[in-house]
């Protein structure tokens, strides 16, 4: 059986497949198996999969015919996996040689559910370390403890989901599924379900997965009504919270967080298609009216004035309409 399996959705990919393949080579390992998921590409990517199938030791290419997104395709590969541990890659990311094989030795040696990494961001020619926001670094932690509090930065507010390696046993019996109705922020409440229902966790000192940011093909870049998805997103976040034995502890954090995201999608509601901008303007507003007030009023009184201030005004705004 292997000892890790890496699940790499691809979806229209093919400038930057043959880098990221290149570097599952460069840390290719006889204990090592690779799935990559094509979900459905009409690009040149299904071709770059097959010329690297054999060349890439312990591959397996899965196709969708329909494409699904890639909540899909990560649960695809999960349902595929037969690793000691799971982990996740973009399909037009990339290792740094090495990279998994230290992962692998990091969490084997700190016997946690999870281990989280840091990452090195990719602009252009330009490279920056970004680290996960940990309280400490390679000893084992309470996922929980991860969470709060709500006005600092915290593991939670690090929502990339390749950037660490995952325990088999969480992902037993169907646990821990992307959802599949959401098509974009599908990474944040699956983190914050991670630390919710988590044993143990770790951060490791390692920066070896690359980044890329800013290319077409990044869901980053979309401004269709996809970006909506972190509305359901984080309401069914705000459900599971409130129905937590420990709901008063993290329901400031998930409404703080929520309530950032507001912010920041109205930030740029102007660079939206018109009607995927003035749907947002209503469903923040009654996303606002939602929350539990206590908390939300906690909250705003909290936040600097701009953001504040805007929230306010969105949430009146609904109110009187």
């Amino acid at each position: 059986m292997p000892k890790l399996s890496v699940v790499v959705p691809f979806h229209n990919v093919g400038p930057y497949a043959p880098d990221t393949l290149r570097s599952l080579a460069n840390n290719a390992d006889p204990e090592f198996e690779f799935l990559l998921v094509d979900d459905c590409s009409t690009d040149d990517t299904p071709d770059i999969l097959d010329r690297w199938r054999d060349r890439l030791p312990n591959a397996t290419v899965i196709r969708h015919e329909t494409n699904q997104g890639v909540a899909q395709a990560r649960n695809t590969g999960i349902d595929a996996a037969r690793g000691d541990y799971l982990t996740f890659l973009d399909g037009d990311d990339w290792y740094a040689p090495g990279h998994l094989r230290a992962t692998v030795t990091g969490i084997d040696r700190l016997g946690c559910d999870f281990a989280r990494t840091d990452h090195v961001l990719s602009e252009g020619r330009k490279r920056q370390i970004r680290y996960a926001p940990a309280k400490r670094r390679d000893t084992v932690m309470d996922p929980r403890d991860g969470i709060s509090p709500a006005d600092m930065v915290t593991m939670v507010d690090y929502p990339f989901v390749p950037f660490g390696i995952y325990s088999a046993g969480l992902f037993e019996n169907g646990a821990s599924r992307f959802e599949t109705s959401l098509r974009t922020a599908e990474d944040r409440l699956w983190i914050w379900r991670l630390h919710l229902k988590a044993r143990t966790f770790a951060a490791l000192s390692l920066h070896g997965v690359f980044y890329r940011r800013g290319v077409t093909t990044s869901l980053t870049q979309i401004t269709d009504n996809r970006q909506l998805d972190f509305i359901p997103s984080y309401d069914l976040l705000l459900d599971e919270v409130s129905r937590d034995a420990e709901a008063d502890r993290f329901l400031p954090k998930a409404i703080r967080t929520y309530c950032a995201m507001i912010a920041f999608h109205m930030g740029k509601v102007d660079t939206y298609e018109p009607d995927v901008a003035r749907r947002l303007r209503t469903d923040v507003a009654d996303a606002l009216h939602r929350m539990p007030q206590r908390f939300l009023d906690e909250t705003l009184d909290t936040m600097d004035t701009r953001r504040s201030t805007l929230l306010r005004s969105l949430r009146d705004t609904g109110r009187t309409a």
